[in-house]
């Protein structure tokens, strides 16, 4: 199949053998460890323009303008340290998914009055923006191109790290300014240092039941469900990186959201006869990856 095939739905991805999680699965709020969470709070409101849903001394939920989903949750604990990126095992990024064009465009405006350095790049299937948080914990700000327009080579999807037109998305914008974040934005993936690729794709496709979407780029795999580009990446980059310690900063857990509450069920069942340890809990299931990083599966609503 020549490589500029288009990416047609149900038209690539390899599935695992079994369990298969359901087309409309998707990503919850992520809670992360932070050292100062006031600091934390000043950061992802003012720059990234969420807003607070609940706080109090020690736990903020953030979400976007006028919407009561949260995205991000904040929790300090006493003692915690920043991180080096790549020194630790667990999040490399989360990544936060825009409406459109145009609000990347906003965006990156934003990002320069305020003199924020991002990194950046152009991976085929979305347009990405990378920054670190106070405490060095990576997040990523990205929007999709259209599924149609996505290619593949055979069964894989293409992706790629190019430049990205940062002035494109800019002249899309037409000088509308930043006013927050947009009401329907979503944890669109979260992206894992791991310390091998075979045991991720062992608790990741074919204990969670994701799809592998990309397998041949470069010490990384793509996972994702209903032909999702990915919902989940790994990768093996963090060379010598360690498990996250108890006072790191660091994803405490990242949510999976499936549609109904007989799916989580049939997952919990499917785990099990994996013989993987689970946590019950009153909306759901936790279970941690072979590197210590939890997962929470719940159903929507």
């Amino acid at each position: 199949m020549d490589v500029s095939s288009q990416a047609m739905s149900g038209g690539y991805g390899r599935p695992p053998a079994s369990y298969r999680l359901p087309p409309a699965t998707c990503l919850g709020a992520v809670e992360l460890q932070v050292s100062h969470l006031a600091r934390s709070l000043e950061y992802y409101q003012q720059l990234l323009g969420l807003s607070v849903l609940a706080h109090d001394d020690h736990t903020a939920s953030l979400a976007a303008v006028e919407t009561t989903e949260p995205v991000v949750v904040l929790r300090e604990v006493a003692g915690t340290r920043p991180v080096t990126p790549g020194s630790r095992l667990g999040l490399y990024h989360f990544a936060i998914l825009l409406p459109d064009r145009s609000a990347m465009g906003r965006f990156i405006t934003h990002l320069s009055k305020i003199g924020t350095r991002t990194g950046s790049s152009d991976h085929l299937v979305s347009e990405a923006l990378y920054l670190q948080d106070p405490d060095g914990l990576g997040i990523e700000v990205y929007v999709d191109r259209p599924r149609d327009a996505w290619r593949r080579d055979n069964q894989e999807l293409l992706m790629a790290s190019n430049p990205l037109d940062l002035d494109d998305l800019v002249r899309v914008a037409q000088g509308a300014p930043w006013t927050g974040m947009p009401s329907d934005p979503v944890i669109g993936h979260v992206h894992l240092h791991v310390g091998d690729l075979a045991a991720a794709d062992a608790f990741y496709a074919e204990g969670l039941g994701f799809d592998r979407m990309v397998w041949r780029y470069p010490g990384a795999l793509f996972l994702g469900a209903g032909g999702y580009h990915h919902h989940l990446g790994t990768n093996t980059w963090a060379s010598g990186a360690v498990a996250p310690r108890e006072l790191d900063a660091k994803l405490m857990v990242w949510t999976l959201v499936l549609p109904t509450a007989v799916d989580v069920t049939e997952l919990r069942a499917h785990l099990a006869s994996r013989g993987l340890s689970l946590t019950d809990e009153p909306t759901g299931i936790l279970v941690a990856d072979p590197w210590g990083t939890p997962v929470r599966m719940r159903a929507r609503g």
